[in-house]
């Protein structure tokens, strides 16, 4: 490979490691703008701690659980490659990652989507939980289940060969110039292995926790909690929607021309279709033009495009969209009817979004098939299952040992001044009690 293209691929994918971390800034902006003004410190609070102790756990161990190297003979399941990080003997050569992107590159890249499996978690249990017991779960669900379930996929681990006969996987895993391509569950940039690990474990919690102080009447009628401030939740889904260019474009692993362009044109068309489809849909069934059901679905669409943006036609990244908007205002809806309480949505848009898009690279695109559907739908039942049991686990036993709800006074009073003693707008007060 010419030097100066292995050096174009891997500023691609530096660009795209820096607007993943961005990301992070939109998850904050958009969380904070959908909550009240009193607990705004708290969250971006949670914000910093998650990515700053993501990387770290992901340094510390995470990388060499998400890839350790599965062998021949390996169940696919669980292998741990060690402690600590150093690169290997041709990782910063051309001869590493067929030359798309150093070894480093490669970590920081990866570790930027580490953290995002709890920043989906972080709003949806907004403005009732502990802090203490949140880092608590970030730490373990982060440093732990997150990089074990990556490893099923894209560490080679048993997902990602699903269809292939033992044979095929030690050759696989030999890495034999003439083996065959590995046949099984997909997932392009997450769908399922980042937002729906996220989702699960945002449905979980929330479910631990119970609904916010007057969100649900004595009738079971949900009520509106209305955000303190939308203009920075628009602004945060438009950051978000600029971070997916890194989040997706990244994730073809190299600066190739044809299909990093085929992943940005779908990704940007599912996400103005979701959004579209989104406030189409809440405008019949409610009425009005809600903003925040636009933003969302804005938000389902790019979920739902992860999972098969390479795999996608522009007209099947529209349909994605169309669908994951719609599936929105109803999933927000079947949220709500079960009395639990998600400020942000994050449940409808990650984990319904995610299970439909990963489903959908079994009806849609280049791998479209019954087979390759029941891959998909594997992939989702074992994740589902991993995901939900363990964040029940750590989050049950979190709140048995030291709690994992606010007291209602703290609760009425605002996160800011009893976990953090500070304010976010301390010369701006108005009564939100």
């Amino acid at each position: 490979m010419e030097a100066g293209l292995f050096t174009a691929n891997n500023v691609w994918m530096m660009v795209c490691t820096a607007l993943v971390f961005f990301m992070h800034l939109g998850f904050s902006f958009l969380e904070i703008g959908l909550t009240r003004q009193k607990n705004t410190v708290n969250i971006l609070f949670k914000n910093v701690f998650i990515i700053c102790v993501g990387l770290l756990l992901y340094f510390i161990g995470g990388f060499n659980l998400m890839y350790p190297g599965f062998e021949v003979g390996d169940l696919g399941v669980f292998k741990f490659a060690g402690f600590g990080i150093a690169a290997p003997e041709n990782g910063m050569t051309p001869d590493y990652a067929d030359g798309g992107y150093t070894w480093w590159t490669d970590f920081l890249f990866q570790g930027m989507f580490a953290a995002t499996a709890a920043t989906i978690v972080s709003g949806a249990v907004a403005e009732r939980v502990k802090l203490g017991g949140f880092m608590i779960f970030t730490i373990v669900y982060v440093g732990l289940i997150y990089p074990i379930v990556g490893s099923w996929q894209w560490g080679g681990g048993f997902l990602s060969t699903l269809g292939n006969s033992e044979a095929e996987i030690d050759l696989i895993r030999q890495g034999v110039e003439n083996a065959p391509d590995a046949v099984g569950f997909y997932d392009f940039a997450g769908s399922t292995l980042v937002h729906s690990v996220g989702g699960w474990a945002a449905l979980i919690a929330i479910y631990l926790l119970g609904a916010r102080i007057g969100k649900f009447g004595e009738n079971g009628k949900p009520k509106a909690i209305p955000g303190h401030n939308l203009p920075l939740a628009a602004a945060g889904v438009l950051i978000l929607w600029l971070g997916w260019f890194g989040f997706n474009g990244g994730s073809v692993l190299s600066a190739d021309p044809e299909t990093t362009s085929l992943v940005l044109v779908t990704t940007c068309l599912a996400a103005a279709a979701g959004g579209v489809a989104s406030f189409l849909t809440s405008t019949v069934l409610y009425k009005n033009y809600d903003l925040t059901m636009f933003l969302n679905g804005i938000l389902g669409g790019l979920v739902g495009i992860t999972a098969g943006a390479d795999q996608m036609s522009p007209n099947e990244a529209v349909i994605i969209g169309l669908i994951a908007g719609v599936i929105i205002v109803l999933g927000i809806a079947l949220i709500d009817k079960l009395r639990l309480d998600d400020p942000v949505g994050a449940v409808a848009v990650h984990l319904i979004c995610g299970i439909w898009g990963t489903l959908a690279v079994g009806i849609f695109g280049s791998l479209a098939g019954m087979d390759q559907f029941l891959y998909q739908l594997a992939g989702v039942g074992a994740v589902a299952t991993i995901c939900s049991v363990s964040a029940f686990i750590i989050l049950f036993i979190v709140k048995k040992v030291s709690g994992l709800r606010v007291s209602e006074q703290e609760e009425l009073e605002g996160l800011d001044l009893h976990e953090h003693g500070m304010e976010a707008y301390a010369d701006f007060r108005i009564n939100e009690h």
